[in-house]
């Protein structure tokens, strides 16, 4: 079961680094921004254990999170409805409120 469907908002935390020792797979620069959830793309073994050789369970769900590339980057010059989509594991996300970040 997810926590989050197709069109809900949510925001990335915003921790760095979560819990050392820590192999971090959700990129920087969307930490602390919010988007709109895309698509779920299903229940996987979670990398950031995977990669210190562990079992990577339980399966968690995975995301791809769309953000407007303006509220990314504040210089950004390209067109208004730019949009990046980013794959993100469900830990690294919570609800969010209000219209900062609208990417629908």
């Amino acid at each position: 079961m997810t926590r989050f469907a197709v069109g809900d908002r949510v925001r990335v935390h915003k921790q760095f680094p979560p819990t050392p020792p820590s192999h971090i797979r959700t990129p920087y620069y969307v930490r602390g921004h919010a988007g709109i959830v895309e698509r779920i793309c299903g229940a996987f073994r979670n990398p950031e254990e995977l990669a210190f050789g562990r079992e990577g369970t339980p399966t968690i769900p995975l995301y791809r999170v769309r953000f407007r590339q303006k509220d990314i980057w504040s210089d950004y010059e390209g067109h208004e409805d730019d949009k990046i989509d980013i794959e993100i594991f469900e830990f690294w996300l919570d609800r969010a409120e209000g219209s900062e970040g609208e990417a629908a």
